[in-house]
């Protein structure tokens, strides 16, 4: 298969894999998928999975990359919370919650960070659509959720200051019940605390 022909039945992805390959083509030889990346056309992310060098990269791009190189996943913890601007800083690692065991890769493009949580717990997340495209992310109260479960030492007024949390946007974008709701689902004593407190913080924000 000739590249311009390979690319135009995988443009429409913005990290493609090996199976996905064999999809179109069950005689292609990954030899030419080594030829490319000398030759410049591709770009090796993770075992298996590349992306086209001219690749436009965006926020909405690498949401759905790591969403797809390692499943189930779904965008959370204080990405997710940038992305809401729940909070000020520009976040440089792709950060996800999934049932699979917790990871790093170090990509040519960025860091992509995986944390476990209980198959149970794996819920609260949003199919948002770009360009025809989709990714998962936590909603507000979920990514919250999230954080709070793994960062067991975020529990008082002065650890919720650090987090620096928009008020305003806050209170726009978080619902109470939902976020109660949510958090009975952990089933997990220490979280509902945190939660209560970090509220009743919040409403004197």
């Amino acid at each position: 298969m000739k590249f311009i022909d390979f690319k135009e039945q995988l443009k429409i992805f913005p990290v493609f894999s090996l199976s996905e390959i064999k999809k179109i083509d069950s005689n292609f030889h990954r030899r030419r998928l080594n030829e490319w990346q000398e030759k410049g056309y591709i770009k090796k992310l993770i075992r298996g999975y590349y992306i086209f060098s001219d690749l436009e990269i965006n926020e909405n791009v690498l949401f759905e990359i790591a969403n797809r190189i390692y499943t189930p996943s779904y965008i959370s913890f204080e990405i997710a919370l940038s992305y809401f601007s729940l909070i000020p800083e520009s976040i440089y690692r792709i950060t996800s919650a999934s049932t699979r065991k917790t990871t790093n890769f170090s990509t040519p493009i960025v860091e992509f960070s995986y944390k476990t949580l209980k198959p149970t717990l794996f819920f609260g997340y949003n199919l948002v659509e770009y360009s025809q495209r989709i990714f998962k992310i936590a909603c507000p109260e979920k990514a919250l959720l999230d954080y709070f479960y793994l960062n067991p030492q975020i529990k008082s007024k002065d650890d919720f200051e650090s987090l620096r949390i928009n008020s305003e946007l806050f209170s726009e974008q978080v619902n109470e019940n939902k976020f109660l709701f949510l958090a009975k689902k952990f089933d997990q004593k220490r979280l509902i605390n945190t939660v209560n407190s970090f509220w009743e913080f919040m409403n004197h924000a």
